[in-house]
């Protein structure tokens, strides 16, 4: 139960490597046996207690070794240099799900499989995200270079638009789906690479009761 009381509002630019659409969105297993993602956020507004969280970004890597509901996972957190250490403390207690109501977060329910958070580290982020057109880009010198873009028709090369709406979820409400390449480099505690993986863009807005839905 929290006993601090905090809300944010923000972009979410969110990869994986398993094929588009995700299959743990549908409760199926991932498309390759194992489970490794990449998010960014930028907090648009919030709050967490005193502590004021508008413009705060921050990127997530995380792995499993199977399913995420199979546990054993490990993360590691990334701040931008450009945050206050109030700021740190807040996003890396809610990255741990933290003052939140059990299962109301996806962080939250993250914390009951990660087994191992490595210590966070402060950096450059150079974050972007566009939900309409489903583009994106997170990168982290020496660590982490990922882009989000469309997924393309295979016959016409369009765009291909996709929208999933979970009305009970504990990401978001409603996503635009997309394609994401992502690869980690030297000082990722994460490894991480694939190409034509899964991607997703949305505006999402948590509180400790967990997602505004609707």
């Amino acid at each position: 139960m929290s006993g601090i009381d905090w809300k944010i509002e923000a972009l979410d630019f969110t990869t994986c490597n398993c094929d588009f659409s995700c299959p743990c969105q549908f409760n199926a297993r991932p498309t390759h046996g194992d489970c490794r993602a990449a998010v960014g956020f930028r907090i648009e507004k919030g709050y967490f207690g005193d502590t004021p969280l508008d413009g705060v970004t921050f990127v997530g890597l995380f792995a499993w070794p199977g399913a995420i509901h199979e546990g054993r996972g490990e993360a590691q957190l990334i701040l931008d240099e450009n945050t206050a250490e109030a700021q740190r403390k807040a996003v890396a207690a809610l990255f741990k799900g933290e003052e939140t109501e059990p299962g109301a977060t996806i962080f939250n329910v993250f914390s009951n499989v990660v087994d191992t958070y490595y210590e966070p580290l402060v950096r450059p982020i150079e974050f972007e995200a566009d939900v309409g057109e489903r583009t994106g880009r997170i990168s982290v010198a020496g660590i982490i270079e990922g882009t989000g873009e469309p997924i393309k028709n295979p016959v016409t090369g369009q765009p291909h638009s996709v929208r999933v709406t979970l009305p009970h979820g504990f990401e978001y409400h409603e996503a635009e789906y997309a394609s994401s390449t992502v690869r980690t480099a030297a000082e990722a505690l994460v490894p991480l690479e694939w190409a034509s993986g899964h991607a997703h863009f949305a505006r999402v807005s948590w509180t400790p009761q967990g997602v505004a839905h609707g």
